[in-house]
């Protein structure tokens, strides 16, 4: 009997590895908020405090979700607030919370300078001038091929946009015109980094949700970009160029995080 029962364990131990593993991946994982504190060598930048977060991806049941993500940014006391984009989840209005009570809710964030984005691919799907009209409306200034400049300790920051790869036209020449250092690039994708020009102090990117699904000894089965790992997550130094690129908060194609933990991430600059 004692044999037959260890047989049976032996037989259905790796179903039941694989269903906590799935059970862990979607139900746990995505609801986990990493904030990600990171600290970058910038002498024209030194002093100011940014809160970067992205590709929220809010689904219509998600409101106490994104309360909780506004209420851990205010936490970081921010300087400066900055994103770009997929504020929506899937391909269609149905799949998302509305986008006018996502950013009726985001625009309860404080911050010194405001809140300054990009849109991303999903945020294109759902309706480009839906999305930045209901973020406009709530204070949020969406940068598309343009820029503006901030004043923080006697200084002028720029901050620029590009629209997205995948559903606009982004002109980064456009979006760097009559901008003098410090500049920071914002765009949805890490894919433009290569023809970003040298004198951009940092680019802040997201889309790639970090790899999403990360297996051990494998990596990610899917990173949404051209160069597959080269610009999936964290801090990138190329060519004397900085990129940054968040894990972001949400989850898009398959409703699973594993091994890449959600983040928002707190940038200081030194």
């Amino acid at each position: 009997m004692k044999e037959k029962t260890k047989n049976i364990l032996k037989t259905h131990l790796p179903i039941v590895f694989i269903l906590i593993l799935a059970i862990y991946s979607y139900a746990i994982e995505p609801r986990m908020l990493e904030v990600n504190h990171i600290a970058i060598k910038d002498e024209q930048l030194k002093g100011i405090k940014i809160v970067f977060a992205s590709d929220f991806h809010i689904k219509p049941y998600q409101k106490k979700k994104l309360d909780r993500i506004v209420t851990l940014i205010n936490s970081q006391n921010p300087d400066i607030v900055l994103s770009v984009g997929d504020f929506v989840a899937g391909h269609f209005h149905h799949s998302a919370l509305d986008i006018n009570d996502i950013a009726q809710s985001l625009s309860k964030i404080k911050s010194k300078y405001g809140f300054y984005t990009t849109l991303g691919n999903h945020d294109g799907w759902y309706g480009t001038e839906t999305v930045k009209n209901a973020l406009f409306k709530n204070n949020i200034t969406v940068l598309s091929n343009e820029n503006v400049s901030i004043k923080f300790n006697n200084k002028t920051l720029y901050i620029s946009g590009v629209e997205d790869l995948m559903t606009g036209r982004p002109d980064i020449n456009k979006a760097l015109e009559n901008t003098k250092n410090p500049v920071i690039l914002l765009t949805h994708t890490p894919d433009i980094f290569p023809q970003v020009p040298k004198h951009v102090n940092l680019t802040l990117a997201g889309h790639t949700h970090g790899g999403q699904v990360r297996l051990p000894f494998i990596g990610a089965i899917f990173t949404a970009s051209d160069y597959g790992e080269k610009y999936i997550k964290g801090y990138i130094e190329e060519d004397t160029k900085k990129m940054f690129v968040t894990r972001g908060i949400g989850v898009s194609i398959l409703p699973f995080r594993f091994n890449c933990v959600p983040e928002i991430n707190v940038i200081e600059f030194e």
